[in-house]
């Protein structure tokens, strides 16, 4: 099904063919009703998951910034293949309401443009969505990947092959949360690998004495928002993400951040890989690592020398003192790892 905003549309008239397709014209209906807010559900990746209204008004403000900082215009295609109990779904179908353009649905799936064969100018869509979309994902102009932080190893698989292809794709991570109506900052994976998310225009931030993030948007949300995001300011309208406060490991008075090391060494690993503090009484916390795959002799070797790259580029402190091998590491419903289950798992 294909929705084009630029014109005016009967939702009555519409008949779904798919259930994705029946929620895409309930949140329709809802956005377009007299209700002055429309309910959110979080993913639950930093807490426990709630549903909250939000303020149309709001949701609009952050649609237009979005469009507005990749050029978006009426008549422009986009595709939503989230789903749409979460904010990142609602604020591609209110970024198609905004800014008038030609939204495609197609059902949210670990390869949603699997039969894509046209251009497209715009579309949201995790990692592993564009880990496992690779070979059309130089259909689309501009791809924003969210919900979790893109790996290493995926910003290599992007690069490789859009190299060898003649496009114009560009693609951007993306910052921010329910709370801020999906993101507040984006930052170019391709063509240029940019290393800080830049800001908003409308968008302040500052640090806490933690070194955690402080967000400043009006339009978006009344509140000034405190995360628990370590991040390193480069000026005022740029930072790099460093890892998540309540992630990071304390061992033996070493505070580590997982997420580095998680970047590291999905650079040279092919697995999916999570490091973990336990409680140890000889370190406070025991790092740890937890490799998703069989062990076997083959893996092992392969791990050897990047474990000793690992703490040349960091000491040997930050190596793991143990290996747990897992056919499945535990996930959220949005993708992102499921750090908690995992911790209760050891």
């Amino acid at each position: 099904m294909e929705l084009d905003f630029s014109k005016n549309i009967q939702l009555k008239s519409l008949f779904p063919q798919t259930e994705f397709e029946e929620k895409v014209i309930s949140f329709l209906e809802d956005w377009h009703s007299d209700s002055t807010t429309v309910s959110v559900q979080t993913s639950g990746s930093t807490g426990v998951p709630k549903v909250f209204e939000i303020e149309k008004e709001r949701m609009q403000s952050s649609a237009k910034m979005t469009c507005d900082y990749l050029g978006l215009k009426e008549g422009d295609s986009a595709l939503v293949c989230l789903p749409v109990e979460y904010i990142s779904g609602k604020m591609m179908i209110v970024r198609s309401v905004v800014r008038n353009l030609k939204l495609s649905i197609e059902s949210p799936s670990a390869k949603p443009i699997a039969n894509l064969d046209h251009e497209i100018d715009f579309c949201a869509m995790s990692p592993l969505q564009v880990e496992n979309s690779l070979d059309q994902i130089h259909f689309i102009k501009k791809i924003i990947i969210g919900g979790a932080q893109v790996s290493e190893s995926l910003k290599q698989k992007i690069d490789k092959v859009l190299r060898s292809t003649s496009n114009k794709t560009t693609i951007y991570e993306t910052y921010g949360m329910s709370e801020t109506l999906s993101h507040i900052a984006l930052k170019q994976l391709y063509p240029i690998p940019e290393e800080h998310f830049t800001l908003f225009e409308g968008v302040e931030i500052s640090l806490d004495e933690r070194g955690c993030l402080n967000i400043k948007a009006p339009k978006l949300n009344p509140e000034i928002l405190q995360t628990n995001d370590l991040v390193e300011l480069k000026n005022n309208r740029q930072f790099k993400f460093l890892g998540r406060f309540d992630n990071v490991i304390n061992s033996a008075g070493l505070k580590i951040f997982p997420e580095q090391l998680e970047d590291f060494m999905k650079q040279k690993l092919s697995n999916e890989i999570v490091f973990l503090g336990l409680n140890d009484e000889t370190y406070g916390q025991k790092l740890v690592a937890v490799i998703e795959s069989e062990e076997t002799d083959e893996l092992k070797s392969q791990l050897s020398p990047i474990l000793s790259e690992l703490a040349e580029t960091f000491t040997k402190n930050h190596l793991p003192k143990q290996i747990f091998y897992l056919e499945k590491i535990p996930r959220l419903p949005n993708g992102k790892i499921n750090r908690k289950e995992l911790l209760h798992l050891f």
